[in-house]
């Protein structure tokens, strides 16, 4: 427990400074972010304090689709904000495009590392996550479609609330799935194997 704790928070706060790092390239976020980004545009918060507002409205959807939080999906929903705002104060805002790219590729490598030791740990999934996978009990419907669609949904709505779409979203989409799959195997945390004792001779 103390490998898959320790796992699950610095998972999580990789994951924020991941998102910073995205942010500061200016070059286009992953669809959540684009929503996120364009609420905190629209309404003056932080976009690591619209993380977490966004995240705890999520979680009240996984009520009408009998969805159980775990301490890994409470965590998710408040450190994950808390450590972009952070990292996005403490980050410089680079000008030079190099930069940017340079910025970009490390977000995206580093969200696809965080995101395979958080969903490693096994301490549930974010509030993103487990909507998708409630839906895709309620509905029926594919994890393809399902998330296809949630995903395409937020990030209309964030790209007309101001959010930034660009060559970094697409960059993030046909590389994120990938890069999860490949590190996932390597960061999963094993059940410890119980032997059931001998019986005693008699």
């Amino acid at each position: 427990m103390t490998r898959r704790l320790s796992q699950l928070f610095a998972g999580l706060l990789l994951y924020g400074f991941s998102m910073a790092l995205l942010v500061e390239a200016g070059l286009g976020l992953d669809p959540w972010d684009v929503l996120h980004q364009g609420i905190a545009e629209r309404t003056g918060l932080t976009i690591g304090t619209v993380v977490i507002v966004v995240g705890v409205a999520v979680l009240l959807l996984w009520i009408p689709l009998r969805q159980k939080p775990g301490v890994g999906t409470i965590a998710n929903a408040l450190l994950v904000g808390l450590a972009a705002d952070a990292s996005i104060w403490l980050l410089p805002s680079p000008d030079p495009l190099a930069v940017r790219i340079a910025f970009l590729v490390a977000g995206v490598v580093l969200n696809a590392v965080a995101t395979a030791a958080y969903i490693g740990a096994r301490l549930g999934p974010g509030p993103r996550d487990g909507l998708m996978t409630g839906l895709v009990g309620r509905t029926g419907r594919s994890v393809r479609v399902v998330r296809t669609s949630i995903e395409v949904l937020v990030l209309a709505t964030g790209w007309l609330l101001g959010g930034t779409v660009g060559a970094g979203t697409v960059v993030y989409a046909v590389s994120i799935g990938p890069l999860v799959h490949l590190l996932l195997p390597r960061m999963q945390v094993r059940e410890a194997v119980r032997v059931a004792p001998a019986p005693a001779a008699t």
